[in-house]
C-alpha cells in the first residue's frame, strides 16, 4: 500500500476517535499498524485500544512490543492500562524507579534517547515526566501509602505546574497544611504567560489570608486581560464569569461565615452549570448552615439520580437528615458517601459529627480520628477532636487538640476561639483575652453575625479581670451584631450590676428575661439590682 494511502487511513483514525467511534478506530488502527510494523502506528492501535475500555489488550499490544522499555510515552500508556485494570504494583513496575536530587526534583531512571512520536506539532505538551509521576501518585494512593502518594503528586506539579490534576489531588485530599501549599505554590516554575494560571492557583489553596489580600487576588483574576492579542484589538479576555473561579469565591465566603452570601452565589452558579461538583458541595455546605432543608432535600434527589455512585451524593442525603436532626439517619448515609471514596473529607467530618450531635463521644472520635489520619492537611478533624475533649470537661487535652489543629492551619479563626474558650474554662482570663483578641485579628472585616459569641466571650474574660469599661464595650459591639443573645444581655446587666449601676443593670436583665422570661439567673439577679437599688434611694 502506498504511503500517501496509509497516511489517509491514519487520518481517518484520528477522526474516529474525535468522533468516539472507538471500534472503528480499532479496525483501522490495527490494519495500519499490521501494514506499516511502526511503532508510532501500534502506539496509535493501543491508544484506540485504551480508548475503547479494551484495557487488558492495549497492554498486552504494548508489552509484546518490547518498545515499551525503550519510550516513555509507551511506558505511561502501558502503566495506564494497568491503572484502569487495578493492578498497582505492577503499574508501578511498569513505571519503574526514579531518583530524587537535592532539590526534591526526580527523574526517572528509565529515561532515554529513544522517542519514536513525532513532535512536529505546534502545541503546548504537559511533560510526560509529569504524567508519570502523576500516576505513581496515583497509585500510591490506591495502595494506601499516602506519604508517597503526597511525594509523587508534588513532584508532578513541580515538574510542570499545567498538571493540574496533581494540584487538584493535593488540595482536595488536604495532603498539605496551609504553610506548605504556599511553599509548593512558590517554588513552581510557571511560563512568561502563565502569570494567570499562578493567580488562580493560589485561589484555589487554603484562604485564611486577610481579606484585603484574597479579594485583590480575585479582582486580579476577574479584571486582568490574559488575551495574547495585540493590545489595540478591543477584544478582552477574562475569568470574571469563569464557574471555577466564582466556585472559589463561594468557598471564601463560606469559610468567612458568610452564608447567605455564599448560598446565592452558589444559586446562581448551579443555574448556569447545574452539574458542576465543586459548587454544589459548597451549595450543600452553605444550605446546611442556614438551615434549608427544603433545599437540601432537591440537592440530595437530584444527585441521587444523576451520580447514584459518587460520594457527594449520599453525603447530600445525610446533610439533609442532619438538618432536621434525624441524626441516626445522616450517620447512616455520611457512612455510605465514605464507603464509595474514601477520600471524601466531608463525609468523614460529617460522620463524626453526626455522632457528636448524639453526644456519643467514642463513634464521633472514631470519625474524627479517622479524618485526621486520611487527611494531614485538613485541621478540622484535630478542631473537632479537641471540641470533644472540651464536651467532657478534658480542658489540658482539648488544649493540646487545638494547638495541633493551630499548628497546621495557623490563620484559621476558630481555632484562636477555641483556645480562648479552654483558657476561659481554665479561668487562666488573661490568656483567654490574648486568644480572643487575636481570633478577632484573623476574621475578615466587617464582622459578621457568626463571630458574635466571639466577641462576648472576649467581655466576659475582660468581666472577669474586672476591666469592666472594656467588657461593656465589647458587650455593645455584640448587640450590635444580634440583637437575640441572652447571654449578651445578662452579661452586660451584670456588668453594669458590679458596677454599682443599678439602673442599667435592671434595664438588661430586663431585657434577657424578655428572651427567656425562666432564665434562673437573670431572675435572681433582678431581685437583687431591685432591692440594691431602693437601698441606694434610701
Amino acid at each position: 500500500m502506498l504511503e500517501e494511502e496509509i497516511e489517509k487511513l491514519r487520518g481517518v483514525i484520528r477522526d474516529c476517535v474525535s468522533k468516539h467511534l472507538y471500534s472503528s478506530a480499532i479496525f483501522f488502527a490495527d490494519k495500519v499498524a499490521a501494514f506499516t510494523s511502526d511503532p508510532a502506528d501500534i502506539y496509535m492501535q493501543a491508544q484506540a485500544l485504551f480508548l475503547g475500555r479494551h484495557y487488558r489488550r492495549a497492554f498486552h499490544l504494548l508489552n509484546a512490543s518490547q518498545i515499551v522499555l525503550r519510550d516513555l510515552r509507551f511506558r505511561y500508556l502501558a502503566a495506564k492500562c494497568l491503572e484502569e485494570l487495578k493492578e498497582w504494583d505492577q503499574c508501578l513496575q511498569m513505571l519503574g524507579e526514579a531518583n530524587e536530587d537535592e532539590h526534591g526534583n526526580f527523574r526517572d531512571a528509565k529515561d532515554s534517547d529513544v522517542m519514536y512520536l513525532d513532535k512536529d506539532t505546534e502545541d503546548r505538551e504537559i511533560n510526560i515526566s509529569s504524567a508519570i509521576c502523576f500516576l505513581r501518585g496515583k497509585a500510591y494512593e490506591a495502595l494506601e501509602n499516602r506519604s508517597q502518594a503526597r511525594k509523587w503528586f508534588m513532584a508532578a506539579i513541580r515538574a510542570d505546574p499545567l498538571c493540574y490534576e496533581a494540584l487538584e489531588c493535593l488540595i482536595e485530599n488536604h495532603m498539605l497544611t496551609c504553610e506548605e501549599e504556599k511553599s509548593l505554590l512558590s517554588s513552581l516554575q510557571f511560563a512568561p504567560e502563565d502569570d494567570w494560571l499562578s493567580s488562580f492557583y493560589s485561589c484555589l489553596i487554603k484562604k485564611y489570608e486577610k481579606s484585603v489580600v484574597v479579594e485583590e487576588k480575585f479582582n486580579k483574576l476577574e479584571n486582568e486581560d490574559i488575551s495574547t492579542k495585540p493590545s489595540n484589538e478591543s477584544t478582552i479576555c477574562t475569568l470574571k464569569n469563569n464557574t471555577d473561579l466564582l466556585a472559589c469565591k463561594a468557598e471564601y465566603y463560606h469559610q468567612c461565615g458568610e452564608y447567605q452570601k455564599c448560598f446565592e452565589l452558589t444559586s446562581l452558579l448551579l443555574e448556569k452549570d447545574p452539574f458542576h461538583l465543586k459548587s454544589t458541595i459548597v451549595h450543600i455546605a452553605a444550605a446546611m448552615e442556614l438551615g434549608h432543608s427544603n433545599e437540601l432535600y432537591l440537592m440530595a434527589c437530584n444527585l441521587v439520580k444523576d451520580y447514584p455512585q459518587k460520594a457527594i451524593s449520599w453525603f447530600a442525603v445525610g446533610c439533609y437528615y442532619y438538618c432536621i436532626k434525624k441524626y441516626d439517619q445522616s450517620r447512616r448515609y455520611f457512612s455510605k458517601a465514605t464507603s464509595l471514596d474514601g477520600t471524601f473529607a466531608p463525609g468523614w467530618i460529617g460522620f463524626g459529627n453526626a455522632y457528636a450531635a448524639k453526644e456519643e463521644g467514642d463513634q464521633a472520635m472514631s470519625g474524627y480520628r479517622t479524618a485526621a489520619r486520611l487527611f494531614p492537611g485538613c485541621h478540622l478533624p484535630t478542631l473537632y477532636i479537641g471540641m470533644e475533649y472540651m464536651r467532657t470537661h478534658s480542658f489540658k487535652l482539648a488544649d493540646q487538640f487545638f494547638m495541633q489543629a493551630k499548628a497546621i492551619c495557623p490563620s484559621d479563626p476558630l481555632v484562636y476561639n477555641e483556645l480562648g474558650v479552654v483558657a476561659y474554662n481554665m479561668k487562666e482570663y488573661s490568656k483567654a483575652v490574648w486568644w480572643f483578641e487575636k481570633t478577632l485579628l484573623h476574621i475578615p472585616s466587617p464582622l459578621s453575625e457568626m463571630w458574635e459569641s466571639t466577641v462576648v466571650n472576649l467581655a466576659h474574660a475582660l468581666r472577669k479581670l474586672k476591666r469592666y469599661i472594656e467588657a461593656i464595650i465589647y458587650y455593645e459591639k455584640a448587640l450590635a451584631l444580634s440583637t437575640r443573645s441572652l447571654s449578651t444581655y445578662a452579661g452586660l446587666a451584670y456588668t453594669y450590676h458590679l458596677q454599682d449601676n443599678y439602673t442599667d443593670a435592671i434595664t438588661y436583665y430586663h431585657k434577657a428575661l424578655w428572651i427567656n422570661p425562666d432564665d434562673q439567673f437573670c431572675t435572681e439577679m433582678l431581685t437583687l439590682a431591685l432591692v440594691d437599688e431602693s437601698r441606694q434611694g434610701i
